[in-house]
């Protein structure tokens, strides 16, 4: 049976750190010159109901990087547009390809995709989940900060997708997380439950974003209003008016704190101008490692 990403939960800390640690490998190979070829051959198919620039370019990046092929299908170019059984597509995809890299709405897709394919089926974001975001994010801290178990992690924003991976991420590799939402905006409470059973490090949902940043080492932000979510905008700007990522806010946190956001930002929304540019804010060599542990998790699915 293949082995798929659908989240973060169905991976050990082993495996996740292998991972990062071979995305840092191939990394330093790739800016050395080294040419690499592990996928030559090999083809995956890029299924996006949820359009991306960053995730495209990055996994097409990846796969050609790694000597494969890539076939792009947005959903008009799919039979999701047109209510085929995802069984149905997920086994004849099997045949024409050897992965699959789902970006939709629900996990359910992704879930039902995996459960029929006879190859690996790499969730690149969900409604529910991002997990291979949350890699790479990892994957900046330990190349910035060091090991993971040694870090205070704060959240500041929606309990969207990203958070629910990040919860994951701190339940499986042992580090402290603590979220800060607003009322009625919390993550995922089944997600939340079932990490806080197995975590070794505190995992704490709180309201006061000043709470949450006073002893981080890594401040992480994400758009208040996801795709999908447009006609609550109005209402979101007023709701997270508090939880801004400032110049004010950031001097709360210690000095040699670092900022995380994985683009595209809002810039005076969730994160000011003044902070994305600083030297604390680290998010466009976060965004370079979308590629490279694209290329750890495709290699470690397909070969």
């Amino acid at each position: 049976m293949p082995k798929h990403l659908r989240s973060l939960q169905e991976f050990t800390k082993t495996e996740l750190i292998g991972f990062i640690d071979r995305a840092i490998v191939l990394k330093k190979e790739q800016k050395a010159g080294k040419i690499h070829r592990q996928l030559d051959g090999k083809t995956i198919g890029l299924i996006f109901e949820k359009p991306s620039t960053r995730t495209r370019v990055s996994f097409e990046s990846a796969m050609y990087g790694l000597g494969g092929q890539v076939i792009f299908l947005s959903s008009r170019d799919t039979q999701l547009a047109r209510s085929e059984p995802l069984k149905d597509m997920s086994r004849v995809m099997s045949r024409y390809v050897d992965g699959m890299v789902v970006r939709t709405f629900g996990q359910a897709v992704v879930d039902e995709l995996a459960d029929y394919a006879t190859v690996p089926v790499i969730n690149a974001l969900t409604n529910r989940h991002h997990p291979c975001q949350v890699l790479s994010d990892m994957m900046t801290v330990i190349e910035k900060k060091g090991a993971l178990e040694d870090l205070h992690i704060a959240w500041v924003g929606d309990g969207n997708n990203m958070a629910n991976s990040w919860i994951q991420a701190a339940a499986v590799m042992g580090f402290q997380l603590t979220l800060a939402c607003p009322e009625g905006y919390d993550p995922n409470s089944e997600i939340f439950a079932a990490a806080r059973e197995i975590a070794t490090k505190p995992i704490t949902l709180v309201r006061d974003p000043q709470e949450a940043v006073r002893a981080a080492d890594v401040i992480k932000v994400d758009v208040w209003a996801s795709m999908g979510m447009e006609g609550e905008e109005e209402e979101r700007l007023r709701v997270f008016s508090d939880y801004q990522l400032n110049s004010e806010l950031l001097a709360k946190a210690p000095a040699e704190c670092i900022v995380l956001h994985c683009l595209p930002a809002h810039r005076d929304e969730e994160i000011t101008d003044e902070v994305l540019e600083s030297e604390q804010c680290v998010a466009f060599d976060q965004a370079e490692n979308k590629m490279h542990i694209h290329k750890a998790i495709l290699e470690g699915l397909i070969v």
